[in-house]
């Protein structure tokens, strides 16, 4: 059963408390006891990974940004679950971020299986040495990558929590033929080379914060980390990822598996998001069986946990809520 709350005012009590920011020096600084270590996959690919343990655990909470992101834009989110007791950990997807690179500008253009892969060992070895409940939290290409990893068997969470999750890709062309130019585009050139030259986002530094959120301060961090961390930072998609995001999510929109996978599911979806389709989310959603599903209007961007705070506080404290159900 898929419940729908639509506009901003959420009627339980827990959903109205604020939700306490971090200032813009704490969004820019790693806490003491957060732990950046390497990691190796299965392969060998190199993974950079982070560990923030909480003193007295109420259980453990991984977290999964999306394409070319790094986990320190959501040091403000990260720090409000650890302040609730929730040990923390997560790392970059292969291509991204501080994870071993095939390209600086345009990221992996592979298939998705080795990053699901990848989130298998992880998982495995950080479920071994917390304590229950295991959580996995997933934003937008994360989100794709750990429902796949539960529809396939990989993880076995006792949660989940998907934020703009990645399981369609807007496009006003459609996903077929959308998918169709991408193949094509692969086919007439090198693969890997970016949808757009780099530095060159269509809407240039506003239009692409219009795509990610309200909130300038915090579109501010973002470019503050990628100063500080210059090799850590990602340019436009590759015509190759671009293609398989297309066939991926489409073949995740028909799998039989969702309506028997029985993992309560918290989905937040923004009505309004111009990176992911909304629409796309909203079926899949429904087609779950133990999925929540909180909608966010006009005031909301792709970066829901990244947006101005009325946006970001009632996010937080819907995610707080139903990881207290548990």
């Amino acid at each position: 059963m898929v419940s729908m709350a639509r506009r901003p005012g959420l009627r339980n009590r827990n959903h109205d408390s604020p939700v306490p920011d971090l200032p813009p020096h704490s969004r820019r600084a790693l806490p003491p006891d957060l732990l950046v270590t390497r990691a190796a996959a299965a392969d060998g690919w190199d993974l950079r990974r982070f560990d923030w343990p909480a003193t007295a655990s109420r259980g453990g909470l991984f977290f999964q940004a999306g394409r070319g992101d790094i986990f320190e834009k959501y040091l403000e989110s990260l720090g409000h679950w650890h302040a609730r007791g929730w040990s923390l950990a997560g790392f970059d997807w292969r291509g991204h971020g501080g994870s071993g690179r095939i390209d600086h500008r345009a990221g992996l253009a592979a298939e998705f299986a080795p990053s699901v892969a990848d989130l298998a060992a992880q998982w495995s070895a950080w479920t071994a040495t917390t304590p229950r409940p295991h959580v996995l939290a997933a934003h937008s290409m994360g989100g794709y990558l750990a429902l796949r990893a539960v529809l396939e068997g990989a993880i076995a969470p006792q949660a989940l929590v998907f934020v703009a999750p990645m399981w369609g890709v807007r496009s006003p062309l459609g996903s077929a033929l959308s998918g169709a130019v991408a193949r094509w585009q692969c086919r007439r050139g090198d693969p890997g080379r970016a949808i757009w030259p780099e530095g060159a986002h269509p809407g240039g530094r506003l239009g692409r914060m219009a795509l990610l959120t309200h909130d300038a301060d915090r579109f501010a961090d973002e470019l503050w980390w990628h100063d500080r961390l210059p090799g850590h930072r990602l340019g436009a998609p590759s015509w190759a990822w671009l293609a398989e995001a297309f066939v991926a999510t489409r073949a995740l929109a028909a799998d039989p598996r969702l309506s028997q996978m029985q993992v309560p599911a918290l989905v937040l979806v923004a009505e309004r998001d111009r990176l992911v389709d909304p629409r796309a989310a909203l079926r899949v959603a429904a087609r779950l069986a133990q999925a929540e599903v909180i909608r966010f209007g006009r005031d909301t961007a792709h970066e829901i946990l990244r947006e101005a705070d009325p946006v970001r506080s009632r996010a937080l404290a819907a995610i707080d809520a139903f990881l207290d159900r548990l």
